[in-house]
């Protein structure tokens, strides 16, 4: 099992002593060499005063001027330390007290200077915890007859010695390569690598998802000890634990998936049932499928999908989170009994939730349709004969549940962003950050609701319950990022007016969009409204939700693909067999724990200390990891995205195209063309028939004598120059467009 210093801090607590044992299970050493690397980093963490041991067992030290932090480089040497609290400073690093560690590496950094109002604190770093480039794509260069690799990422100020791999070096020169480090530098030692894979004579040539996975080190299968722990999972269910779920296999039950699940045969994971109750309101099921009931934790598979953190798609390409074989018995697939973890919402004719239940479960669904098939029986009003019934659930469901649903998100100050292509595979927002709207399918972004709604009352109860947990934040917009695309906004005569960042609120991006409307250019405000949006956070505390108009949330509907979700079932499940429903065995008087109506009627611990301390300290442990690894799957699939706009402008130089000029900068400005939602960078070197003099007060170039001034929202034609497509750049030159300065207008 391979582990990291960072894994091993992870685990050990400041005010409690952690067995060197409990240490060993954790990280999964069984074999006598991970025991033995175990022992050695715990004797080098005690030498370097990062940990204590007493009476064998390890305590973590933590210093006052020493801080954990993730380095960013920048290619010129020098890095800065970004610490994980959002207003901590950003140290800076001379590249002499780097200590060899590389661009993106977690770093214990010592301060050696503290920051003024003007000028960052200075540090060095102490200890490298956790590597972040163990492997590199690069590109192989001879040298005397040595063979180097040199990163593609002009970050990493380096070059690797090329050890020999069953393949002669001489073929893989000014090829590119992934290339898995061997050894880091070590004192005058350069690092060592040796060659994984060829990809291709330059980067065009290679496979764009190839490109991405090596990039970003992503694993391409899984160990055989992990596939032959997943291959002794049954699906099998026993009557003992039937006698201790509810059954609801009766019900009508059907999933809506997307139609790469059905072609690829992914990970179905929720199902839905829609009934009338007595008193004529509705009853939603939304039923998960019980990931935690196949997956133990601290066993390799647990492992293996803690150190992934979530799936990530690459178009056809998807790095799974588990192992076919956990997929096999857990999936919600038709006409088979299936374990779940149901939430059964009331909500009145108006969709507000009036109560809601959480319960173990068993189902069995009936038909597995995907989006389009949702899409064109609603819109037709016919289905098979088989599907008439279900027929009859979805018209309830969409027409009727899902609308109120969204009205009720609307009237709280809610938004949608209407996107052209489908770009998550999660049911709920996924990694967009807000609810999206398809026009051509407007049934997914109304499924949507349905399940942010079950990650909204999940985190109520556990807060309600006051039960560990991970909650899913999102921090408002940056201002100094929000205020070009408001003036852009200005530019373009739209009328919205936000005069400071202490303003902001949900509902100025619902006015927002509400403008884009009126413009030419509406597809590219939404983009650049979806550009402005943070990414989404993991913290303990509970925290709102900007992109989603909530004032807490979590992620829980996606257990085979997030490990987030699989945590918060885990807690869930120890509600539902440690859960205590009275204060103590004496009292007579109980609640129901699984139920909203128990909520302000408990003033006990729900939980047994041992198993809240535990449930805590695991999800503590867990959160920088969760969110490293939700940056890197969201930079990963962001960047295959771009990979293929590299390709098809690169396809079109010499072309001319209409776009929107949306940034603008001292060196050039930045055009957005529409029909494919592509930027390129019009360099001030490139304007010939003038001298540009940057106006920053009007955020615009304006030409000395001929007083053409191109600033945001003016439409320019361009013709693609060039394209770097590893770098995902695009140069521009312009060939008409712009306005006329007038003096009074822009002039400083």
């Amino acid at each position: 099992m391979e582990f990291s210093i960072a894994t091993i801090l992870s685990h050990l607590s400041v005010d409690k002593l952690v067995p060197g044992k409990v240490l060993e299970k954790k990280l999964g050493c069984e074999e006598s060499e991970e025991l033995e690397k175990l022992q050695i980093a715990l004797d080098v963490l005690e030498k370097v005063g990062v940990v204590t041991k007493e009476f064998g067992k390890y305590r973590r030290v933590i210093e006052e001027d020493v801080v954990e932090a993730k380095l960013r480089c920048s290619s010129k040497g020098f890095c800065f330390a970004i610490q994980d609290e959002e207003d901590a400073d950003d140290i800076y690093i001379r590249e002499s007290h780097l200590s060899n560690a590389w661009n993106s590496d977690r770093v214990l950094v010592k301060i050696i200077k503290e920051g003024t109002r003007r000028r960052s604190p200075e540090g060095e770093v102490k200890l490298i915890i956790e590597r972040a480039n163990p492997s590199v794509l690069a590109r192989v260069i001879e040298d005397s007859g040595d063979y180097n690799a040199v990163p593609l990422d002009d970050r990493l100020l380096f070059e690797l010695s090329l050890k020999e791999n069953g393949q002669s070096l001489k073929e893989t020169v000014n090829h590119l390569v992934h290339v898995n480090v061997l050894r880091y530098p070590l004192g005058q030692n350069p690092p060592l690598g040796k060659i994984i894979r060829v990809l291709g004579s330059d980067a065009e040539t290679a496979a764009d998802t190839d490109i991405v996975s090596s990039k970003h080190d992503l694993p391409q299968e899984f160990s055989e000890r992990v596939l032959q722990k997943a291959s002794l999972l049954t699906a099998d269910i026993t009557a003992e634990e039937l006698e201790n779920r509810l059954d609801l296999r009766d019900l009508l039950t059907v999933t809506i998936e997307q139609e790469l699940t059905k072609e690829l045969n992914l990970f179905v994971e929720s199902a839905f049932t829609l009934q009338k109750t007595e008193e004529n309101h509705w009853l939603l099921g939304i039923h998960l499928a019980d990931v935690a009931h196949f997956v133990e934790p601290e066993t390799h598979l647990d492992r293996e999908a803690r150190k992934r953190g979530t799936s990530v798609h690459l178009g056809d390409k998807i790095i799974d989170l588990f192992p076919k074989a956990v997929q096999n018995c857990a999936s919600l697939i038709p006409q088979e009994d299936r374990l779940s973890v149901s939430v059964l919402l009331t909500l009145d004719d108006k969709g507000q939730v009036i109560k809601y239940q959480i319960q173990p479960s068993v189902i069995r669904v009936d038909h597995q349709l995907t989006h389009k098939e949702v899409q064109s029986m609603i819109g037709t009003g016919s289905a098979k004969p088989e599907l008439e019934t279900t027929l009859d659930l979805l018209n309830h469901l969409f027409f009727e549940l899902s609308p109120l649903v969204k009205a009720q998100r609307l009237q709280r100050g809610g938004f949608d962003l209407n996107l052209d292509n489908i770009t998550s595979y999660f049911k709920d927002e996924g990694r967009i950050g807000a609810i999206a709207s398809y026009p051509s399918l407007p049934v997914l972004s109304l499924m949507t609701e349905l399940m942010v709604l079950v990650g909204k009352v999940v985190a109520e109860h556990l807060t309600e319950l006051k039960l560990p947990a991970i909650y899913c934040t999102q921090a408002k917009p940056d201002w100094d990022e929000l205020e070009d695309l408001l003036k852009l906004v200005t530019n373009l005569k739209l009328d919205f007016h936000l005069e400071s960042e202490d303003e902001l609120q949900p509902l100025d991006y619902y006015h927002l969009i509400q403008e884009f409307g009126k413009s030419d250019y509406e597809k590219v405000l939404h983009y650049l409204l979806l550009n402005s949006l943070k990414s989404n956070k993991y913290t303990q505390h509970p925290s709102s939700h900007f992109g989603l108009a909530l004032p807490i949330y979590t992620h829980c509907v996606s257990p085979g693909q997030r490990y987030i979700d699989l945590q918060i079932q885990r807690v869930l499940k120890a509600l539902f067999e440690h859960g205590r429903d009275r204060r103590h065995s004496r009292a007579n008087k109980s609640v129901e724990l699984l139920s909203s109506t128990c909520h302000g009627d408990i003033n006990w611990n729900v939980l047994p200390p041992a198993i809240q301390t535990n449930l805590e300290t695991d999800l503590h442990s867990l959160i920088t990891h969760l969110n490293e690894r939700e940056k890197i799957a969201q930079d990963a699939e962001s960047d295959l995205i771009g990979l293929k706009k590299a390709e098809k402008m690169k396809d079109s130089t010499g072309k001319v195209f209409t776009g929107l000029i949306t940034g603008v900068q001292s060196y050039g400005f930045f055009v957005q063309i529409e029909d494919t939602l592509v930027e390129g960078l019009v360099h001030v070197s490139s304007l010939k028939d003038d001298w540009y003099e940057y106006r920053s007060r009007h955020t615009c170039l304006v030409g000395r004598k001929n007083r053409i001034a191109y600033r945001l929202g003016d439409t320019v034609e361009v013709e693609i120059k060039s394209v770097d497509y590893y770098r995902q750049q695009i140069d521009l030159v312009t060939v008409r467009g712009g306005s006329t300065a007038i003096d009074a207008d822009f002039e400083e």
